[in-house]
């Protein structure tokens, strides 16, 4: 058995740039297993680092294509397949969009390369470019933390561990390959199970924040309510904190909600809560592994946070069907005083 590892801040800066992230991956530490170091990551990644540390992240890499010196030997190595694959009019395509990327999100575009070609890469930044920028800061934090991973599993088969006291032989190829597959499963199941980043990605809730319904409880094995919901101030570019946060499901059996049909004795709350200043509202539902299908409504007051706005209320109204129950649904606000819009996250 391999004695644990121990990580410093900067053992662990080489593996992600949010100083942040290093700090609390090396409190955590040492680790046991590479397993137990992917976990742990997962964790802080989604759940302690903010946008400010993930932008840290994004910063420390270098763009797709770039030959420079000052280039680590682990993104040399990353990309080598994309940097093998490119032809003279690749490599400029491939400039030219990182520019454009850059210009259009305000960070360098972040892709797992990791036996990529350079077309394919290039495709992939290309149909990314499309996205909403909220929509791109959660896949750049997906394909951050598919980096964070590889490069944690280089970082155990390269650096020594904490000294044991009892007498340890090397590790054997089958300890190898079972670290490898640990990491090839923890990516496998986040392809099937999507981070749901955009509600996580602005930060935890403190405690003190929360302000939620009480009674809100629920065991299952996700690891946050099946609806959740943050704001975002377009007029201002930043999150918005303090806005009340109801969440209604509908209970009226006789009749579904309509446009026609818009009594409001049919609904009935499962919770409420106060956005932080990350924007993000606390629990508004339990946790269960399987919501009931229906109408529910998500309402913001935002008179109280844009008193000399138009409205004094948003309230969205969505329909989960049947075959939906197992899946997340992130239902954000994007305000301004004389606008809102939404869309259905993940």
């Amino acid at each position: 058995m391999a004695a644990p590892m121990l990580l410093s801040s900067e053992d662990v800066l080489r593996v992600n740039g949010s100083r942040r992230f290093a700090a609390a991956m090396a409190a955590a530490s040492p680790f046991a297993s590479l397993a137990d170091a992917l976990l742990a990551a997962r964790r802080i990644w989604l759940n302690e680092v903010d946008v400010n540390g993930w932008l840290e992240a994004f910063a420390a890499h270098p763009a797709i294509g770039t030959t420079s010196p000052s280039v680590s030997k682990w993104s040399k190595e990353e990309q080598s397949a994309a940097l093998s694959t490119a032809t003279d009019s690749t490599a400029q395509e491939l400039a030219e969009w990182n520019a454009r990327y850059r210009e259009k999100f305000g960070f360098v575009f972040m892709i797992c390369a990791s036996g990529r070609t350079a077309p394919e890469v290039l495709a992939e930044l290309k149909r990314r470019y499309t996205n909403r920028p909220i929509v791109e800061l959660e896949a750049a934090a997906q394909e951050e933390l598919k980096i964070t991973e590889l490069r944690l599993a280089k970082l155990f088969s390269s650096e020594p561990t904490v000294p044991s006291t009892t007498t340890e032989g090397p590790a054997t190829q089958s300890d190898k390959a079972a670290a490898w597959i640990t990491l090839l499963s923890h990516q496998l199941n986040f392809q099937k199970d999507r981070i749901r980043i955009i509600g996580a990605h602005l930060g935890a809730l403190p405690q003190s924040c929360a302000n939620k319904a009480p009674e809100i409880t629920g065991s299952s094995n996700r690891s946050r309510p099946p609806i959740t919901t943050h704001v975002l101030d377009t007029a201002r570019g930043s999150p918005a904190s303090g806005i009340e946060v109801h969440l209604e499901m509908w209970k009226d059996s006789s009749a579904p909600p309509s446009f026609s049909n818009k009594d409001f004795s049919g609904w009935a709350t499962l919770g409420y809560s106060v956005t932080n200043n990350d924007g993000r509202s606390g629990q508004l539902m339990d946790i269960v592994d399987n919501i009931a299908p229906g109408f529910y409504r998500i309402s913001f007051n935002t008179r109280k946070y844009s008193p000399a706005g138009f409205f004094p209320y948003v309230s969205i109204i969505f329909e989960i069907k049947e075959n939906q129950t197992a899946e997340h649904f992130h239902v954000p606000l994007l305000h301004s005083p004389f606008s809102f819009t939404t869309y259905r996250g993940s």
